[in-house]
């Protein structure tokens, strides 16, 4: 079984979080996720944040602190998901590697679609508020 290391961003700005729906040619295709990406050889998982969100959505960002660690298996992955919260610094989201975005409430997160690996994120982000 493969593992991988898998970072994602939880940016909150005016009371909302960022989502990210990802692209219809990739695994767990149109499912929505907390955006980031996978950690590569020589960076530590902020910096592959910060690179990921830059390449993805056109933000930077400030990683702040660990929110969670996500232990999942799809299949022939064991997926590793290591999720920060991250304070928003510049730049107007697009999307440049993703199919859509959304800034959407807390509250609200329930209504999308997720990949399953980000739904334990969501629930601790719901019991947090």
């Amino acid at each position: 079984m493969q593992t991988i290391v898998v970072t994602a961003a939880i940016i909150k700005h005016r009371d909302r979080v960022l989502i990210a729906q990802r692209k219809e040619n990739v695994h767990q295709a149109l499912k929505w996720e907390f955006p980031g990406g996978k950690l590569e050889a020589g960076e530590s998982p902020e910096q592959c944040l910060v690179r990921e969100i830059r390449e993805e959505l056109g933000l930077t960002i400030n990683v702040q602190k660990i929110f969670e660690v996500v232990s999942h298996i799809y299949g022939e992955r064991h997926i590793i998901l290591l999720c920060y919260l991250c304070r928003l610094i510049g730049g107007s989201a697009q999307t440049r590697d993703c199919h859509d975005f959304r800034w959407v409430e807390i509250n609200e997160l329930y209504f999308y679609d997720f990949a399953e690996a980000d739904l334990p994120v969501v629930s601790n982000l719901q019991k947090r508020k």
